[in-house]
């Protein structure tokens, strides 16, 4: 008689308080050292020129990028936004494409947080050079564009804690969506919940498959202090403040074998 009630012992065993906390995945927070973090300082008309031989054959070793391409160039004809002199219709439909519905955007940051690990690394199995070049050239561009350089933003996560230690100094190592709006950010997940400076990201909403998301985009190399970090029954509660950015990469596409030379944040 005692055995149907088992399902549902485990079930408020599940439930009680703590244990969906200790289910959670738990991610250290560090300085991401395997991300690919090229900022193309002193070498973005060199990567232009190089851009349509690249974008085609990674059209064809990226199936997720070759779908999603076409979509996002579709549905920028049809929204023709607005850009400041300088933003090209490519680093438009960039946005577009890391914004919208589907895989790319997290197929995306994966890679992006491991390609850097070495230079053969990068070269030889991450085929979303075109796009990295072309999101971090947007971000610079509409960053020198707005009038204020720094934004007081936030980001929800689900299904993961993230772990930090306070006054250390820490990277996403990719790019990450965050908002001005409290509200939305908690939308996305409350698991852990950040509210952090950002200095280097931008303004994107206006390039964005959701424009009412009020979206600001950091960029992978940008680096920030833990200020606080602090626990409320599941959830964890991070302030970032912005201390710059760090590179270990630069133009590295162009440099063949030679590695990129490993920057200090600045």
């Amino acid at each position: 008689p005692a055995a149907p009630l088992l399902p549902l012992l485990l079930l408020l065993l599940l439930l009680a308080p703590g244990t969906v906390q200790e289910l959670l995945q738990e991610v250290p927070l560090d300085m991401a050292p395997d991300a690919f973090d090229d900022e193309y300082q002193g070498c973005a008309g060199a990567m232009e020129a190089e851009l349509p031989a690249l974008n085609h054959s990674e059209m064809a070793q990226n199936d997720i990028y070759a779908k999603v391409w076409p979509m996002a160039m579709a549905e920028l004809s049809k929204k023709r936004p607005a850009g400041p002199p300088g933003l090209t219709v490519a680093q438009k439909a960039a946005l577009m494409a890391y914004t919208m519905q589907g895989p790319l955007y997290r197929e995306f940051n994966r890679a992006v947080h491991g390609a850097g690990a070495s230079w053969q690394h990068y070269r030889n199995t991450f085929h979303f050079k075109t796009l990295h070049f072309l999101l971090s050239r947007a971000l610079q561009v509409l960053r020198n564009a707005q009038p204020r350089r720094c934004h007081r933003v936030y980001r929800g996560v689900s299904g993961l804690h993230f772990t930090a230690k306070p006054h250390s100094s820490v990277r996403f190592g990719h790019f990450t969506s965050c908002s001005l709006s409290p509200s939305n950010a908690r939308r996305f997940g409350r698991n852990t919940f950040f509210s952090l400076e950002t200095c280097h990201g931008a303004l994107i909403h206006n390039f964005s498959y959701f424009p009412g998301e009020d979206e600001v985009l950091v960029p992978p190399s940008e680096v920030f202090q833990v200020t606080s970090v602090s626990h409320d029954s599941d959830s964890v509660f991070i302030e970032l403040r912005s201390q710059g950015l760090s590179s270990s990469y630069n133009c590295e596409f162009l440099q063949g074998e030679a590695t990129g030379q490993h920057g200090a944040a600045r």
